[in-house]
């Protein structure tokens, strides 16, 4: 245990919060959020605010030659865990359930990019940081490709074990991406505003997972689901004209899902013949840099015996999602 530290307040302008669209600042705290803190009222629907709040994804990034990070946090009793990153590499992690500190000792030596993977649910309130006494501190500057991936739970990952094994997690760091997570847990719903916010951040490539939520709810039907996910599109275009855009449809789900019709008369496999047939009309009306993917190409059938429910993959589930999504995907859709 060092034996001096030095406190840095939540806001101090070094530290970065990658990931995050906004941050809630108070006298004492800052908390992250995946919407517009101040303008969460035209995202009327308080399930989609809850979810946001949670830091899916998010990074607090700077860089140091400490060899202690430490924090002071309001406690939740349901909170995911922290991992720290150093130079690219997970070396620890902590968890955070009902605490209101976490603590990394023995860092490697050195002037180093630190990055601290924030929990992929339950809110996260940093009240201060603390490194070690005469520590320099650095904001990091990060010039990676931006990648911001929207979708429903299976983006949000609640399942993984830790904020780094999400499957966007797995692939941005795998692929060296700068990652925004849009995975709203059951709020994947095709909202005009998300749409907007996603065409207002910067963005090097564009992903869209989109219809299980939808076939869930049954909030789109047959009349209004196609025509959506069109306007989704076109809206993100307005300022996005040519960056690379996958469209993804449901991942597999177990037979008896598949097989569901849902309140407004629509099944998984018509909901990836809708999402295959907008992204058609899109690209024979010249969006050439457009592309679908079918959900089963990254978790198919051959692998629902990884899903926790008919629906939701397991921890392993995610980690294959990830690697099928780095490995076979990232280069055809991308480039990189």
């Amino acid at each position: 245990m060092p034996t001096s530290t030095v406190s840095i307040r939540p806001d101090d302008p070094r530290l970065t919060w990658a990931g995050a669209v906004s941050l809630e600042r108070t006298a004492d705290t800052v908390r992250p959020w995946r919407l517009p803190f101040d303008d969460l009222g035209l995202f009327p629907v308080p399930a989609l605010q809850r979810v946001a709040g949670d830091p899916a994804g998010v990074r607090l990034t700077f860089r140091s030659d400490t060899n202690r990070v430490a924090g002071q946090i309001i406690p939740q009793s349901q909170i995911g865990c922290l991992d720290l990153c150093v130079n690219g590499q997970r070396i620890s992690s902590a968890a955070l359930a009902n605490r209101a500190e976490f603590a990394f000792d023995d860092l490697p030596a050195g002037d180093k990019l630190i990055e601290i993977w924030l929990p992929h649910f339950g809110e996260f309130h940093l009240r201060s940081l603390e490194l070690s006494s005469g520590a320099g501190l650095e904001h990091f500057d990060d010039r990676r490709p931006r990648w911001i991936t929207y979708g429903s739970s299976i983006s949000q990952c609640h399942n993984s074990r830790r904020p780094t094994e999400t499957w966007p997690a797995v692939v941005a760091r795998d692929r060296d991406y700068h990652l925004t997570c849009l995975g709203y847990s059951g709020q994947c719903h095709l909202d005009v505003m998300v749409a907007r916010l996603v065409r207002d951040l910067p963005a090097d490539y564009l992903s869209l997972c989109l219809g299980i939520n939808v076939h869930g709810q049954g909030s789109l039907g047959p009349r209004t689901f196609r025509p959506a996910i069109i306007g989704f599109v076109q809206v993100i275009r307005e300022k996005h004209p040519d960056t690379p855009l996958a469209v993804i449809s449901p991942i597999a789900a177990s037979a008896e899902r598949e097989e569901r019709v849902n309140p407004v008369g629509m099944t998984l496999p018509m909901m990836r013949e809708e999402v295959a047939a907008a992204v058609e009309t899109l690209r024979s009306h010249g969006d050439h840099n457009l592309y679908y993917v079918d959900g089963r190409q990254i978790f198919g059938p051959a692998d629902v015996s990884l899903l926790a429910d008919q629906v939701h993959p397991t921890a392993e589930g995610y980690l294959l999602i990830g690697k099928r999504f780095s490995e076979e995907l990232a280069v055809p859709l991308f480039g990189s």
